[in-house]
């Protein structure tokens, strides 16, 4: 079945969505029709002309709003500003790495501010809408860390825990009503965040850039080969068509087989 344009006239919020996954979702709903909200929480002139870019070159609507996705009053205020909002892409999120008793109590809040809260704040506010129309999209970038866990990153693992069940929450108490919620688990995808840690662990491991990428950085994903973004953006694509109208609830891996272990 072909996607070409099958969400022609609907508007996806994408949270943090200047780079990386978020952005490689966004595009690939604007190469469906949809209109696209990008969101970050940067207001640079290049926010707006990433925005400006896709829009041209898919021929929809597209705009960038600012957005603290750590204010809970921000995320909120995202989707109003958006002026509605049929599918809502939670994207938005950050890491650290530290043992549970070193962890510091301040980025502990930041990462289930702005990895799980958020999905619920944008969530609650795109609901009445989806509801009043009787159709909607909910897909959360959830992790291969939202299904097992490693260690020393416990704020990570408890978020993306969380995800998984706000998702599976959000699901049952949408059933029937035209909405659907499920989320996507990644592992390691290729993005610009990533490519930039390489040549650190090339030096780190003293190995050449294909051994250090199939032996340390993606040890735990059998096919020894990163997702991409476009992968995740098609990904998302087809949970928002119509082939997927009966699938909500659930989490899809998108992980070479990290999970599967």
């Amino acid at each position: 079945m072909s996607l070409s344009r099958s969400l022609s006239g609907k508007t996806a919020i994408v949270t943090g969505s200047n780079s990386g996954i978020g952005l490689g979702v966004a595009t690939e709903l604007a190469r469906q029709g949809a209109n696209i909200v990008l969101n970050s929480f940067t207001d640079r002139a290049e926010d707006h002309a990433l925005a400006e870019r896709i829009g041209g070159e898919h021929g929809v609507g597209a705009r960038y709003i600012k957005a603290d996705m750590s204010v809970g009053d921000d995320c909120r205020a995202l989707v109003e500003k958006a002026g509605g909002c049929d599918i809502l892409v939670n994207n938005a999120g950050i890491q650290h790495v530290a043992p549970v008793e070193e962890f510091p109590v301040e980025k502990w809040n930041a990462i289930l501010a702005i990895n799980l809260s958020s999905a619920f704040h944008t969530s609650a506010a795109a609901l009445p809408g989806m509801r009043e129309r009787g159709w909607g999209r909910i897909v959360n970038i959830a992790s291969a860390h939202g299904l097992t866990a490693s260690p020393f990153k416990s704020a990570y693992v408890a978020a993306k825990h969380g995800i998984v069940g706000l998702t599976k929450t959000v699901a049952l108490e949408t059933a029937g009503q035209g909405i659907t919620c499920n989320a996507i688990c990644p592992g390691y995808v290729l993005t610009p965040l990533v490519e930039a840690q390489i040549p650190d662990q090339m030096k780190v491991h003293n190995m050449d850039r294909d051994t250090v990428i199939r032996e340390v950085m993606l040890l735990r994903q059998p096919s020894r080969q990163f997702a991409t973004v476009e992968e995740i953006g098609g990904t998302t694509a087809f949970l928002c068509s119509s082939a997927a109208a009966q699938i909500t609830g659930t989490t899809i891996s998108v992980d070479g087989g990290w999970t599967a272990l």
